[in-house]
């Protein structure tokens, strides 16, 4: 892949000289050259030999070349949850419809580059929305299995790449995410009757634009890049883009696919969206961490799936998983203990956790087995896999880390419990010669608590660039019910019913659309807010509170941090209304990637347009990143003795045009800060203040622990709050 600068009257003319000048025959040029991108910046890809590449490499006016990466997925009542889980005090608060709508949200355009869509489904139907906008200039591109026609006011475009030989989507990922972010109100939606209710996007109002950026293998760089340059000429507002890279194979941001197109929408004023990975709870894992992306984190709703063991001596043990069981729902069927189910050749400890072949069929048929946790090496759908081809009834798996993920088991009866329950389970089967139980088929239990909690897979901080603090924010990822493709694969449907419509799945891939949603309305109802504003107003409204009014955790219980979900749990009437906005533009992208460590003909390669004079400046550093004018601060190896200065600037955007805002800190012991000035007074034509914030060590002694706290402004009306994140060094 490489990027070369060129008018654009000209490109393709001069992309396919540059081609010839080091392929050997002229007809090669054809076949070698892939994709060609022109609207939001200029360059190609190519199938090259690595001499090949090298010598392009080494032609004047070509930035860089670099092999085309494979990037991967991150994979009804959220919404709900999410209007109702509120600390905030506004104006009002507007009703759940008001907020998803927006007053003009049919003008706004959602593009979803991921594995195309399920067009049928009705999160998709387009009544009572009004004529495509006019600045539309996207296209339905046609298949065999997908027509022009398929395309509606509500699915404006559909695009396809490289081995994906139409926009229809054949794995479900994209249509999920899609109808999540903007899909219409379907009423007695559900899986199989569970999370039964009205499905619906975050702004159903918004019109959809599809990529289909990954096929079967990934989701190739070439692909990424050529979705962004298509949605950047088609006109979309918001883009969402739930994949990334693995964080063991993080690319920098100079040949980062997806941070150089982001970096090109976002110039054209288009905020994007990213899921932050699913590589939790181990620290330093968040990927798609560039600052001018909006990175996602994933958290748990409301709402649990319950699928109790019921005992022969009437206890009740509440498990979660997704099952269909058909069993009875008295206690009678035989209960025995992995371990005392071994097979001649297993260990003691696989036989106890349930691992596939460490299990004695003929001790194991017919009965429903418990399973302890052990070191993690089987997942619990290959232990109830194993469990089922055995012959056994059902299993009972030990699960305290993954528990609020419900895995879906179809009607082989699963639920996954607490170490603690276990030990009551495996007292009842030692205290009687004959012990029973059973397994309830799964209900869904609405007004669960605590919640939100950070799902153990959510991808956590800090991030691998110095001074800045990532993942943003944090959304519903846990269990999410939204539209799926209609296959013909039964194996997880109950007994005689037909494939769902709707699906619940989990990961940060279904976290970042409900931020494009909302990002999608905020934007209707402030039609010149730019990328930074937007992503500024989700930020600083964010809850750090759960619904029993008590500070979010993590899944292991413990107090979360910035580390874990930003600056919190999104809030969408609050994004709606956020008082101040901390806005950043090119050029502050610029400075950044000046500090970041590049030169100027490395930031070229990232950028499509450096301004005239512009040049890096000659004391460039990383801890000028902290200077970046973002919703948050992030301050690396503060020494003893020593004190840093961060500046910031924010833009009034309430009703009042003269109004005090006034300043309060939260730090941890042994770290001082300060604000200078703790007030903000906006005049009558004066809507842009800064201040300064000091950090010093209040000790002699280091900082143990990375030190979190806060600075929030209020004016009374509306709190603007950025977290903070300072290390010693």
């Amino acid at each position: 892949m490489g990027a070369a600068s060129s008018s654009q009257g000209s490109v393709r003319d001069d992309q396919a000289r540059l081609l010839a000048s080091v392929l050997k025959r002229k007809e090669d040029v054809k076949r070698s050259l892939l994709h060609s991108y022109t609207h939001g910046f200029s360059g190609f890809t190519a199938r090259l030999t690595a001499e090949e590449a090298q010598r392009i490499a080494e032609k004047p006016g070509v930035v860089s070349v670099f092999v085309d990466p494979i990037l991967k997925l991150h994979t009804t009542r959220s919404w709900d949850f999410l209007h109702y889980q509120t600390d905030l005090e506004t104006d009002s608060t507007p009703d759940s419809d008001s907020v998803t709508n927006g007053s003009n949200s049919s003008d706004t355009i959602i593009g979803l580059l991921d594995t195309g869509i399920w067009p049928e489904s009705k999160s998709f139907q387009d009544k009572d929305m009004g004529p495509i906008p006019t600045r539309w200039k996207g296209t339905c591109m046609e298949a065999e299995d997908f027509k022009a026609s398929n395309c509606n006011r509500k699915l404006i475009g559909a695009r396809h790449y490289d081995d994906s030989q139409s926009p229809r989507d054949s794995n479900g990922h994209g249509t999920h995410t899609a109808s999540t972010a903007a899909g219409s109100s379907v009423a007695n939606a559900s899986y199989y009757g569970l999370a039964e209710g009205t499905a619906k996007g975050g702004s159903t109002g918004s019109r959809i634009a599809v990529y289909r950026v990954c096929s079967s293998y990934g989701c190739s760089g070439s692909s990424i890049l050529a979705g962004f340059d298509d949605s950047i000429r088609d006109g979309v507002d918001v883009l969402s883009l739930s994949l990334g890279t693995s964080s063991f194979l993080r690319p920098d941001l100079s040949t980062d696919p997806l941070a150089i197109g982001a970096f090109h929408a976002v110039e054209k004023g288009i905020i994007v969206v990213c899921s932050g990975g699913n590589e939790g709870p181990d620290l330093s894992t968040v990927v798609n961490v560039a600052p001018w992306i909006l990175t996602v984190a994933a958290t748990t709703i409301d709402r649990d799936f319950e699928s109790d063991c019921v005992l022969g001596n009437k206890k009740v043990f509440k498990g979660e998983g997704i099952n269909f069981s058909t069993l009875q729902k008295s206690p009678t069927y035989p209960l025995i203990y992995g371990l005392s189910a071994k097979s001649k050749s297993s260990s003691k400890d696989e036989a106890r956790s349930c691992d596939p072949y460490a299990l004695d069929g003929a001790k194991i048929k017919g009965k429903i087995v418990l399973c302890d946790q052990t070191d993690g090496s089987y997942s619990k759908r290959e232990k109830s896999d194993g469990v089922k081809s055995l012959g056994g009834l059902g299993i009972v798996v030990v699960d305290d880390i993954e528990r609020s993920v419900a895995l879906t088991t179809g009607s082989f009866p699963m639920t996954a419990i607490s170490s603690k329950d276990f030990a009551g389970i495996l007292s009842y089967i030692k205290s009687t010669r004959n012990p029973v139980a059973t397994i309830l088929p799964t209900v869904s239990v609405t007004k669960y608590k605590p919640a939100p909690i950070v799902a153990y897979f959510s991808s956590r901080g800090p991030s691998p660039i110095q001074n800045i603090l990532k993942p943003d924010i944090a959304a519903p990822g846990v269990n999410i019910l939204a539209a799926w493709i209609e296959t013909n694969d039964t194996s997880e449907a109950p007994k005689g019913q037909k494939p769902s419509k709707y699906n619940l799945i989990s990961g940060t891939s279904m976290a970042c659309p409900h931020v494009s949603g909302i990002a999608a309305t905020i934007k209707s109802n402030n039609p010149t807010w730019g990328p930074s504003a937007i992503k500024s107003a989700i930020m600083t409204t964010a809850s750090q509170t759960n619904n029993e009014k008590a500070p979010i955790t993590t899944d292991s219980g413990l107090v979360g941090t910035p580390y874990d979900f930003g600056a919190g749990e999104m809030i969408p009437s609050g994004a709606l209304q956020p008082g101040l906005l901390y806005e950043t533009d090119t050029e502050d992208y610029l400075l950044f990637l000046c500090n970041y460590g590049y030169k100027l003909s490395t930031i070229k390669n990232i950028a499509s347009v450096i301004p005239d004079g512009f040049d890096c400046p000659a004391d460039s550093s990383t801890d000028l990143i902290s200077n970046l004018n973002y919703p948050s601060i992030a301050i690396s190896k503060l020494g003893q003795k020593e004190s840093k200065k961060v500046s910031r600037r924010v833009t009034n955007v309430g009703p009042d045009e003269v109004t005090t805002y006034v300043a309060s800190i939260v730090a941890p012991s042994g770290l001082d800060v300060k604000v200078v000035p703790d007030k903000l007074q906006f005049m009558k034509g004066n809507k842009k203040l800064s201040y300064q914030m000091i950090f010093s060590l209040a000790s002699s002694s280091p900082l143990k622990v990375d030190a979190f706290g806060s600075i929030t402004w209020t004016n009374g009306k509306y709190k603007v709050r950025s977290p903070f994140v300072v290390t010693s060094g």
